[in-house]
C-alpha cells in the first residue's frame, strides 16, 4: 500500500517528472500543451501550461521574478518559497500525480523544481468568456440586466456581489471521471436545511460518470436516477443572478456547474417554478396579478382544448347561450386529430424557428402565418375554431418560463384528448385525475412535497405563494 502511494507522488527528480508528465500530458502532440525549461535559484526548474489558459502579462512578470532569484535566496522548501518567493496571490502546493495533470488540464500552471518533491500550483487561467448580459430567456421588464454565463468563477463572483455575508458558504467539488467538471454548492450556513444539504452532497460525491456532458441536465438525471417518466419539472433552473440570489437568502441551495450559465436551485416545488422575478420587481397589487395570471392561464391552456372537445362530442354539455362555440363549418377530419396534428405543428414551428438564421426569420414568420393560419382553413384541413383555441395555447406556452413545465402541461393535455375521445366525459375526468396525480407523485430532491404549500395544506405559505406581499411583511 505504501508503494502504490508512493508512486502516486511526483519524484523530487525533476528528469523522472519530466519523462513523465510529457508522456502524461502528450507533450509535441498536442499542439496546445506547452512548456517551458527555467532556471529558478541555482535550480532546473520546468513549468507546464495550457495555451489560451494562461495570462500573458502576468506570468510574464511572474518569470521575470523567478528568474533574478539568486542561489542564496533559494529556499530549500516549497512551502517556504510560497511564503517569501511567491509573487502572486492564488498558489499552492501538490504532490499526487493526478490532481497536477486534473490543474494542469483546467488551465493553472504547474512549476516543478529539482529537488522538491512538490509542484507548485499558479492559478493564472483566464477562460474565454461572453459577457454577463440579461438572459434572453430569463428578461424583467424592470430590475438587473445581468446574466450568468458559462465561467463558474463569474458566476459565484455574481452571487457574491449580492449577498456580502460571511455566512455565505460556496464549497466546490468535482465531478466526472475524465471531464473533472467543476461543481459549486452555494448556500447560507444558518439558514439552509442541513439535512438536504447533507443528503445532495452525498449523492454527488456517489455519482460516478465519465462526463457532465449536457451541464445540469446530465447532473440532475444523476442525481434523481432512472425515474424520469413523471414529465414535471425536478428541478427549478435561472439564469439570473438576482433570482439565485434570493432563493439563498431564503435558505435554498444553489448548484453551479461549470460550462452553463444557469443555475438550479433546490428544494423546488411547483409554486418555485412558477414565479418570475417580475413578480416581485412591480408593487404588490402588480405582483400579485402577474402571479394569479400565469396560474390561470396555466390551467386553462390545460383543459381548453379537452374541454372543447368534449363539447363537440356531447353538444348537450354546453352552457346555455355558449352554442356559439360549437363548430360551424363541416368538420372534414375528426376535430381530435385536428388538435393532435396541430400539437405537433406548433412544435415543428418552434424547432424552425430556433434553427432559422435570423435574416430569414421574418420570412418563416410569413409562411407560417399564411400556410397555417390561413391556408389551412381555407383548404378545409382544419376548423377556424380549433385553429383559434390552439393559437391560445401556443401564446400560453411562452407565459411559462420553465420549458418543462409547459411541456408536461402539453403531454397531460394531448393524453386527456386522447382519453376524451375514447371514453367522453369519463376520460375527461381520468385526463384531470391523472394530470393531479402526476403532479402530487412527482418526486424531488427533499424538502416538502411538490404542490406544498397545498399538499400539505400550509394557509399561511399558501397565502405568501398566491398574494405578492410587501417586503416589510415577509
Amino acid at each position: 500500500m505504501e508503494t502504490i502511494v508512493k508512486e502516486s507522488r511526483i519524484s523530487s527528480d525533476l528528469a523522472a517528472n519530466k519523462a513523465y508528465f510529457d508522456e502524461k500530458l502528450q507533450v509535441g502532440a498536442n499542439y496546445d500543451v506547452l512548456y517551458r525549461q527555467i532556471e529558478i535559484g541555482g535550480r532546473k526548474s520546468l513549468l507546464y501550461f495550457i495555451d489560451g489558459f494562461c495570462k500573458d502579462e502576468l506570468m510574464q512578470k511572474v518569470m521575470q521574478y523567478f528568474l533574478d532569484i539568486k542561489p542564496e535566496e533559494m529556499p530549500k522548501d516549497p512551502s517556504e518559497m510560497l511564503l517569501t518567493n511567491m509573487p502572486y496571490v492564488e498558489v499552492d502546493l501538490e504532490q499526487r500525480k493526478d490532481q497536477i495533470l486534473t490543474a494542469v488540464l483546467s488551465g493553472q500552471i504547474i512549476l516543478l523544481i529539482d529537488g522538491f518533491q512538490k509542484a507548485v500550483l499558479l492559478d493564472a487561467r483566464t477562460y474565454p468568456a461572453r459577457s454577463v448580459d440579461e438572459p434572453d430567456k430569463d428578461k424583467t421588464l424592470r430590475g438587473s440586466k445581468d446574466g450568468f454565463v458559462e465561467t463558474i468563477v463569474f458566476n459565484t463572483a455574481l452571487i457574491r456581489r449580492r449577498i456580502r455575508d460571511t455566512d455565505l458558504h460556496v464549497e466546490m467539488l468535482q465531478i466526472g471521471e475524465v471531464s473533472h467538471t467543476d461543481i459549486a454548492i452555494v448556500y447560507m450556513g444558518r439558514r439552509v436545511n442541513k439535512e438536504l444539504l447533507t443528503n445532495l452532497k452525498r449523492k454527488m460525491k456517489q455519482i460516478r460518470i465519465d462526463a457532465l456532458t449536457m451541464n445540469q441536465q446530465s447532473l440532475a438525471e444523476c442525481l434523481y436516477g432512472k425515474k424520469w417518466l413523471n414529465p414535471f419539472p425536478k428541478f427549478r433552473y435561472t439564469e439570473r443572478p438576482d433570482t439565485a440570489a434570493a432563493q439563498i437568502l431564503e435558505g435554498n441551495i444553489i448548484v453551479l456547474v461549470d460550462n452553463s450559465p444557469q443555475a438550479m436551485v433546490l428544494p423546488t416545488s411547483l409554486f418555485d417554478i412558477l414565479e418570475e422575478a417580475d413578480d416581485y420587481y412591480f408593487p404588490p397589487i402588480t405582483g400579485t396579478y402577474l402571479r394569479l395570471a400565469k396560474f390561470l392561464i396555466g390551467l386553462v391552456s390545460f383543459f381548453i382544448t379537452p374541454l372543447y372537445l368534449l363539447f363537440i362530442l356531447y353538444p348537450g354539455l354546453v352552457p346555455s347561450g355558449f352554442e356559439f362555440i360549437l363548430l360551424k363549418d363541416t368538420a372534414n377530419i375528426p376535430v381530435i386529430w385536428q388538435f393532435l396534428i396541430l400539437e405537433v405543428a406548433l412544435d415543428g414551428l418552434r424547432l424552425a424557428a430556433v434553427n432559422t438564421p435570423n435574416m430569414l426569420s421574418t420570412p418563416l414568420s410569413i409562411i407560417a402565418a399564411l400556410v397555417v393560419g390561413d391556408f389551412s382553413v381555407s383548404s378545409g384541413w382544419f376548423n377556424s375554431e380549433v385553429m383559434l383555441y390552439m393559437a391560445f395555447v401556443a401564446i400560453a406556452n411562452y407565459t411559462q418560463t420553465n420549458y418543462e413545465l409547459s411541456y408536461a402541461i402539453k403531454f397531460m393535455r394531448i393524453l386527456t384528448l386522447i382519453l376524451t375521445q375514447w371514453f367522453g366525459l369519463y376520460g375527461f375526468i381520468a385526463g384531470i385525475g391523472i394530470f393531479l396525480l402526476e403532479m402530487v407523485n412527482n418526486r424531488t430532491l427533499g424538502g416538502n412535497g411538490y404542490l406544498y404549500p397545498l399538499i400539505p395544506l400550509d394557509l399561511k405559505k399558501l397565502k405568501k405563494r398566491m398574494i405578492r406581499h410587501n417586503i416589510w411583511d415577509v
